[in-house]
């Protein structure tokens, strides 16, 4: 493990990069958005990281991050818990609360307040009223290397009732081409959320057979010419331990990458937005475990409460193998 400055912010807060590795592996990881700066595998990048601080708050501030409060987006930044009425700022359009809002969890410096030669952990206190959220949210995040893969545990508590959502943002380039659009990927889901024009899912759970969504076979990401950032169901409710959500390869690599996750949901983002810093459209592809968007105000969809007394818990890793 090795600690060094990697600049400081708009307003003056200095950010550090933690450095780890575990034979075939390399991590970096910012203080800034307690995000993935880099990650080799086989001594290649595996993940898009930009030059600087300035670089990411410019092009992609998301990119590599934890998001949050509640990740993805909420309709018209609007919700209600236990009978209270909360407008949270939308950051999107001026339509939509996106990843936590203007000054979410990818936007913070979090503090590093552990680390040995094969983890670390960054935490961030969120105040209550945040970006207009209710309770003040003491948050942990945990990157360790476990062999080939990445292990990322992510834990909140809770002064007052909240919403969360909690997401991780790389976007994954698993052999250095211009696109993503060859990579060829696979989501054992046979449901989907369709979207609005806002990206809100309109609350239906939709069979994959027979459209673009069905990647319960392995096929290239750009096969059938749809734009994706639409969540995929894996199932209704958080489970204890990380099982298979997606797998991923390059037709020029010979890598294969596994992610695994305690999440109901996944949200597949092609990049198709990409721009700036030296990346264009479709440069990386997200896969993003988490609860459903816009769960607060639909029903049907679960429970994105966090209440006193209880601990939020999210398992996600990224596991690496040679084919």
């Amino acid at each position: 493990m090795t600690r060094a400055s990697f600049g400081t912010t708009k307003d003056g807060l200095a950010v550090s990069e933690i450095r780890l590795a575990s034979g075939a592996l390399t991590l970096s990881i910012l203080s800034h958005g307690a995000r993935i700066h880099g990650l080799t595998f086989d001594g290649k990048p595996r993940v898009l990281g930009f030059q600087s601080i300035s670089d990411y708050l410019t092009h992609a501030v998301h990119a590599g991050a934890v998001a949050g409060r509640y990740a993805n987006r909420i309709a018209g930044g609007r919700f209600s818990l236990d009978g209270k009425d909360y407008q949270l700022p939308c950051n999107e359009r001026d339509r939509t609360h996106l990843h936590g809002g203007f000054k979410g969890f990818s936007h913070r410096n979090w503090d590093i307040i552990g680390e040995s030669d094969a983890h670390v952990t960054l935490g961030l206190l969120s105040a209550d009223g945040e970006e207009g959220y209710p309770g003040a949210l003491d948050m942990r995040c945990t990157y360790r290397l476990e062999g080939d893969a990445v292990r990322i545990e992510l834990t909140a508590t809770t002064d007052a009732p909240t919403i969360i959502n909690l997401a991780t943002h790389s976007y994954f380039n698993l052999d250095g081409s211009k696109d993503i659009l060859t990579h060829r990927l696979q989501i054992p889901a046979a449901h989907y959320l369709p979207v609005t024009a806002d990206l809100i899912p309109t609350g239906e759970i939709a069979d994959v057979t027979g459209t673009p969504f069905d990647f319960r076979e392995p096929k290239a990401v750009g096969a059938s010419g749809q734009r994706y950032d639409h969540n995929f169901v894996l199932g209704r409710r958080r489970l204890a331990e990380p099982r298979l959500v997606a797998s991923l390869e390059a037709p020029s690599e010979r890598t294969h990458l596994e992610v695994l996750s305690t999440e109901p949901g996944l949200q597949f983002y092609d990049g198709g937005y990409l721009k700036g810093g030296g990346f264009g459209p479709h440069a990386g592809l997200c896969l993003e475990p988490q609860i459903f968007p816009n769960t607060p105000n639909e029903p049907g969809f679960g429970d994105a409460v966090l209440r006193p007394g209880e601990t939020y818990r999210q398992v996600t890793l990224y596991r690496f193998s040679r084919l």
